[in-house]
């Protein structure tokens, strides 16, 4: 049975930097959820991050890629550095992902971990910009299809079945 690996946030769980939800409905990712087929995960919270938390953001002109790398941080609202938390998060993605065959997640945007098309531009200033976070970077890296929200149609037919 094809599994889907499906951010936290988006089923409800109130787990974002904020302690709320970014609940996604959907009568698609409702079936899914009733045939057990979705796998909610929140890496922030798999990090070691608690909720609520200061919000985080990738240091400007980088990406997901970049912090894997080591070659950018993601660093929150008073400058702490919160990358080791990041990254630990998204490894852990890439491993439940793996362990229950999820070869799609579908990922809340613009968050520096969950980000697939679009991240906050990484001055705190709520600008934004084109990059994906920290595990979308590693799920891709791992083979894995990643969706957002305003994909879930194109998701849906990749996933049927």
């Amino acid at each position: 049975m094809k599994r889907l690996l499906v951010s936290a946030c988006l089923l409800g769980q109130k787990v974002r930097y904020d302690g709320r939800a970014k609940t996604l409905l959907h009568d698609c990712l409702t079936g899914w959820q009733n045939a057990g087929r979705v796998v909610a995960f929140c890496p922030e919270l798999a990090g070691g991050l608690p909720v609520p938390r200061l919000p985080a953001e990738i240091e400007p002109g980088y990406d997901g890629d970049d912090v894997l790398a080591g070659r950018a941080k993601v660093v929150d609202y008073e400058g702490g550095d919160v990358t080791a938390a990041f990254v630990t998060g998204a490894r852990m993605a890439v491993d439940l992902a793996r362990s229950r065959g999820c070869n799609y997640a579908l990922l809340t945007e613009a968050s520096p971990s969950c980000g697939s098309a679009v991240l906050y531009s990484g001055h705190h200033d709520g600008g934004r910009r084109d990059g994906f976070g920290v595990t979308t970077a590693a799920l891709r890296g791992a083979g894995i299809t990643v969706y957002n929200p305003a994909q879930i149609d194109a998701l849906t037919s990749q996933f049927a079945g």
